[in-house]
């Protein structure tokens, strides 16, 4: 049932509650529905935990059982009585990693020259790479210095609009993309329909060259599991999109649109992007000292009593009127 919702509405995630279907087969097996209960499922949450498997994942796979009942109940297949309790599980994956703008710079010049414009465009933008590697031509608007992300390609499929025109360094790249893709269409006699792409083929995945390029930039370190040494990059591609929620923070960007750029959908989730980086703190603190420093530095001017009674004096009373009739501003 939960499949068959699923392709239904035609959602994409299909793969991802086939596993948790996977994932909660071997913790429940043959059971019946309502053999399924609260004690079983917490049971269950903890032989996944102590398996290693991240909270997050429990999460997703608690929530497709969740599901399951739901379709059940609403088919009256089962009753809400026989719906087990199933816990939602505290996530704390506050987002921590972000390009700075040397670190940026020192990747990009190793970065293969196919690839430099797509991690360019994703520093400006934040989009996801997935969304960022499916763009089109077509979704580029020169004429109005817009590039439109279609509804059927973002991750929580609402289209998206970008005013490129309006960030010279954005638009430069596209320009320059796109000059260099005409260049490559006369001389080989095809049409290039992909935005971001080698020597007209579509880039599928660059991970491999990403690695690499932060090995050579100082911001990989080499990792040693089950006795195999392996190079992990200190930096990700998905880097960008924190780094960019942070520039619209610091801009004083209003979050529901910062989040209309970024596709973010939900605060909560745009939230833990907006993180707050030691520089940040530190000038923070600056702008502080800075402020107690000029309090302190301004004279202060004091006036003894006996001169303030010299300049004092006594302001002499106003008429008002009211209604008609004047009187005194003492008798107001």
């Amino acid at each position: 049932m939960l499949l068959d919702d699923y392709r239904i509405n035609g959602r994409r995630s299909i793969r991802r509650a086939e596993a948790a279907i996977k994932r909660l087969g071997e913790g429940f097996a043959l059971s019946r529905a309502v053999e399924i209960t609260a004690d079983r499922v917490s049971e269950y949450i903890k032989t996944r935990l102590e398996a290693k498997a991240k909270p997050a994942t429990v999460q997703k796979e608690l929530a497709a059982l969740n599901r399951m009942f739901t379709l059940a109940i609403r088919a009256k297949k089962l009753t809400l009585a026989q719906r087990p309790y199933i816990p939602t599980l505290e996530i704390h994956n506050t987002r921590t990693g972000f390009f700075e703008e040397p670190e940026f710079h020192a990747v990009l010049e190793h970065l293969a020259e196919h690839l430099k414009p797509v991690a360019e465009f994703m520093f400006w933008t934040g989009w996801r790479t997935s969304e960022v590697l499916g763009l089109q031509w077509r979704q580029i608007d020169f004429r109005h210095g817009v590039a439109r992300l279609d509804a059927d390609t973002t991750k929580n499929d609402d289209g998206r609009e970008l005013p490129f025109a309006i960030l010279p360094e954005l638009g430069t790249v596209l320009t320059r993309q796109r000059s260099r893709t005409e260049a490559l269409e006369i001389s080989s006699g095809q049409i290039i329909p992909w935005v971001f792409h080698r020597d007209g083929a579509r880039i599928k995945c660059f991970r491999g060259a990403w690695i690499t390029a932060c090995k050579a930039a100082g911001l990989a370190v080499t990792v040693d599991e089950g006795g195999k040494k392996i190079v992990r990059a200190l930096r990700t591609p998905h880097d960008f999109r924190r780094t960019v929620v942070r520039r619209y923070e610091r801009a004083g960007v209003a979050r529901s649109v910062a989040m209309k750029l970024t596709g973010h959908k939900t605060e909560s989730v745009y939230r833990r992007y907006a993180i707050v980086s030691p520089a940040d703190l530190r000038e923070a603190l600056a702008k502080v000292a800075a402020l107690s420093q000029a309090t302190v530095r301004q004279p202060r001017k004091v006036t003894s009593i006996e001169g303030a009674r010299t300049h004092s004096r006594k302001v002499p009373a106003k008429s008002v009127r009211l209604d008609g009739l004047t009187a005194g501003a003492n008798s107001v």
